[in-house]
């Protein structure tokens, strides 16, 4: 029974095809010469190969299958397997000469929280956090931070890459959520749904329950931590046609937390709708911010609290703490959201009634 001819050929894969090239000949007593009358070509094209300076194409690989007996798909495969090397090779050296670009990225945060890996080199660290990023090399993700508009917020200047690891990190995690179209006349029904649950506690029930409501209408929502350097609040962003809100644990009083959920969502229902918002851990004075930042607010200030008894419960100038928890009890929302209404419309003191917020404790996952 004839052997297989392709049995003993279990190479190294990094050896260069020529050097196989010439073992075979070797073990067959063939010269080169004779190689290249078989295969009907010049001598000087086999020696090349053999010297790794041409490569095997397919046709010479079927060629060597028929002077050979090893299987064309052995040596186009040995071929592609070098080049990939080769070409690998190449990439870790500008690797290694990139590597300080991820000095800007909050490394230590995504390793943390098991975002990358880090390597054994700063140059492999680097590839991790490529494919994190999703872009090819430092100059790819340079031009598509350019491409991005709404990266000109306030909060997005203050450190690009740390906030665009951030973003990432929303967009991975969109990506696993499936929800039916965006339906923005639910998602407004579901927002005074979501009103009562600033009531309820434990929070990572009640965010659970939102998240879940949030889902019906078409909306992912998600709790990110904020990653060092970012000093973001939370964003709302268009990921194809699948709206997102995502949102840091930068907050962690009820007031602070929910006017930010209800700012972005008014992002999401702005007339400006299917751009890209990234908002400031700080929010700024009501009057200074561009429209699309106004209209949210008011649609985060409308919807907590109805102006109408907002503004009857302001000319009654009883603000003590039974008046407001009177109040909120009425309105279905909690007294710290009534509260920090007061006290960003100056009608009481930032020192004062601090005791009505309510900490929230933000569940130890990111979902």
């Amino acid at each position: 029974m004839a052997s297989n001819p392709q049995s003993a050929w279990q190479p190294d894969w990094t050896v260069a095809p020529g050097e196989i090239l010439l073992e075979a000949l070797q073990d067959r007593g063939m010269t080169q010469s004779e190689l290249a009358q078989r295969l009907a070509r010049p001598l000087k094209t086999v020696n090349e190969i053999i010297k790794g300076k041409a490569a095997i194409t397919p046709e010479t690989a079927i060629q060597l299958e028929r002077a050979l007996g090893i299987s064309a798909g052995f040596w186009t495969g040995l071929e592609a397997q070098f080049r990939n090397t080769l070409a690998r090779q190449g990439a870790e050296r500008e690797l290694v000469a990139q590597a300080n670009w991820i000095d800007d990225f909050p490394v230590a945060d995504l390793v943390k929280h098991k975002q990358i890996q880090r390597g054994k080199s700063k140059a492999e660290t680097l590839a991790n956090l490529l494919s994190y990023l999703g872009v090819s090399s430092p100059a790819a993700f340079d031009r598509l931070e350019a491409a991005a508009a709404y990266r000109a917020s306030p909060a997005f200047a203050a450190s690009p890459k740390a906030v665009t690891a951030w973003l990432r990190w929303g967009e991975i995690e969109a990506a696993k959520v499936d929800v039916p179209p965006f339906n923005a006349r639910r998602f407004r029904q579901i927002l005074d749904e979501i009103r009562p649950l600033t009531r309820r506690e434990p929070f990572d029930q009640v965010f659970k329950r939102v998240k879940a409501m949030c889902a019906e209408a078409g909306v992912v929502v998600l709790l990110t931590p904020e990653l060092t350097g970012t000093h973001v609040s939370g964003a709302a962003r268009w990921l194809g046609s699948k709206p997102v809100i995502q949102l840091s644990r930068r907050h962690k009083v009820d007031d602070q937390f929910w006017f930010t959920f209800f700012h972005e969502a008014g992002h999401l229902l702005s007339r400006s709708r299917r751009r890209d918002f990234i908002d400031g851990a700080e929010p700024e004075p009501f009057g200074d911010l561009e429209a699309d930042e106004q209209e949210a607010n008011q649609l985060a200030r409308d919807v907590l609290l109805p102006p109408g008894d907002y503004e009857a419960f302001v000319e009654a100038a009883d603000f003590s703490r039974a008046a407001i928890r009177s109040f909120a009890q009425q309105q279905r929302i909690a007294p710290g959201i009534v509260v920090g209404r007061l006290q960003r419309d100056d009608h009481v003191p930032p020192s004062k009634l601090r005791d009505l917020k309510k900490s929230i404790h933000l569940p130890t996952d990111h979902a």
